[in-house]
Order: structure tokens, then sequence, then C-alpha cells
């Protein structure tokens, strides 16, 4: 979730290795990896094609938008993947100082441009990424914001905790999207929904609506 500033100490549990060495743990390192750069790529894809305003509007009560949504993964992610193995990122990510508002890292202030946030989250996936690369599964880190439960956790627990927390958000932004134009689809190239028409699916819509008033009775 949150990443904060603080220090982090990084160290293996065995042997150190780096260079993402060919031993057991490589599929299944690779296949994790794969599944974070996927779901992250399809988090920005759904803001191809909006208008400044409809990137950043609160479309739900809590405020939930398309921008803010990228600003919060990719700077959790450098959290994660940085601080927490003694690798810090090095530009400043004010939304997560002591003082700041709560909720800062989920939107975006008018000054700051759509450019600017994705090139931040550019920087910030590629130090991750990084991190990744050089690190055995069984890497131990230290995640201060998760108190006693995160003095010592691996590689292979922060990576599926970020798979996890990143495909949420893609997901949040699917909707979130679809709502706004009724854009849809799994990620650039791939919508993976029936290939129908727009009055198959007003006829679904209206069977499932049928469904739910019927279950009331």
């Amino acid at each position: 979730m949150r990443a904060v500033s603080r220090v982090a100490v990084g160290r293996q549990s065995g042997p150190m290795t780096t260079d993402d060495s060919r031993g057991p743990q490589e599929p299944t390192k690779a296949d994790l990896h794969r599944y974070l750069r996927s779901a992250r790529a399809d988090l920005v894809w759904k803001l191809d094609g909006l208008s400044e305003h409809d990137a950043r509007r609160p479309l739900t009560p809590t405020g939930t938008n398309l921008l803010g949504l990228v600003k919060h993964v990719s700077s959790v992610d450098v959290g994660y993947f940085g601080e927490c193995f003694g690798r810090p990122f090095a530009e400043p990510l004010p939304w997560f100082d002591d003082d700041a508002e709560p909720n800062a890292d989920f939107w975006v202030p008018a000054e700051v441009t759509r450019a600017e946030v994705l090139g931040l989250a550019e920087r910030a996936w590629a130090h991750s990424d990084a991190t990744i690369t050089a690190l055995p599964l069984d890497a131990v880190g230290h995640v201060p914001w998760w108190g006693e439960r995160g003095r010592e956790v691996t590689l292979h627990a922060l990576l599926v905790h970020m798979v996890a927390e990143t495909h949420r958000h893609a997901g949040h932004a699917d909707i979130l999207r679809e709502g706004i134009d009724g854009a849809a689809g799994l990620s650039a190239g791939n919508e993976n929904l029936p290939g129908v028409d727009e009055a198959w699916w007003a006829a679904y819509r209206a069977q499932v609506e049928q469904a739910a008033r019927g279950a009331v009775g």
C-alpha cells in the first residue's frame, strides 16, 4: 500500500547473487516480473485519448481518478523495490512526507503535467526493475510501514504484493475508463472481450438488469 520515506536495509537470506542468475527461481521471478510490467502498462494505457479533465477528475465519492492511480502505483512500487532493499529512489516524493495531507499520492495538482507524472512513473519503474533484476527472490528487505511483520520480507513476497496491488488498481482503471467514454478492454491490442456489436451489449446489459430485479422479487 502506501510507502513513506524511511531508512531500509536489504540483505539476502542466502548467498549473495545478482544479475538474474538462471537458477531454479528464475522462471518464477520472470513470470512475476512479466505480470507486474503488464499491469503497469495496462494502467497507463487507460489514459490514452483522454482530455486533461477526464484523466484527472474524481470519478467516485472517494475521489478515485486515472492519473492519480498512476501516480500512486508508481510511487509505492519504487518504495517497495527501492528503499526497502537499501536502494532509495533519487527523486523526492513529497506526497509521502510525514506532513503531507491524506491521499496526496492519489491525485495530481493542476500545475503538474500529465507528461511529468508519466515520466516519473517511467523512471520509478526503471529503478524498481533494476532491483528486481539484480536481486534473487530470497533477498530480504525491510518494510518499516508494515510494522513488526515488515522486519524481514523477501523480494518474492513483495513481487507478489505489487503484482496484486497493481492489477487491483488496473481493474479500478478499467471501470473508470468505461464510465468516461465506454472504452473497454484488457490491454492495448488485446481487448479480451467478445467480438460483438453495441446492440448485443445493450441486450446483455438488459438481461443482467432483469436478473437483478428478479432476484429482489
